[in-house]
């Protein structure tokens, strides 16, 4: 099915008894006719010829295309966000952890700097 997107065609409905309008939708299968197309791109679709069994109708236009975002960017941003400096409570927790990081490493070097060396003098 390469070539081939999923459109829906929304139109409103007045029923004939509760005198409410409502949404009704059909999909069809159209053919991209070559158009690079992306989900949320809405898209003018005109009848032809039987293409395959289910596929009636051809994308002849883009009339708005969904807002696209590079790979790039995006990952980027994901990293920015994994690796964002941290803010309110988490900021006090990660503080206390990196001070009692620091008190071990400062007890470990007193600890070594205060073994005394022994010679011995004949």
């Amino acid at each position: 099915m390469t070539g081939t997107v999923s459109v829906s065609v929304d139109r409103h409905v007045f029923h004939p008894i509760y005198k409410k309008r409502f949404r009704r939708s059909k999909k069809f299968l159209c053919d991209t006719n070559g158009l690079d197309l992306y989900a949320g791109d809405q898209v003018v679709i005109t009848e032809c010829k039987p293409i395959s069994k289910n596929k009636y109708f051809q994308v002849t236009e883009i009339t708005k295309a969904a807002p696209r975002v590079s790979d790039m960017k995006e990952d980027a941003a994901i990293e920015k966000v994994l690796h964002r400096e941290k803010t309110g409570a988490d900021a006090k927790v990660k503080e206390k952890a990196e001070e009692a990081a620091a008190k071990k490493e400062a007890k470990k070097d007193d600890k070594t700097t205060e073994k005394p060396t022994t010679t011995k003098s004949e």
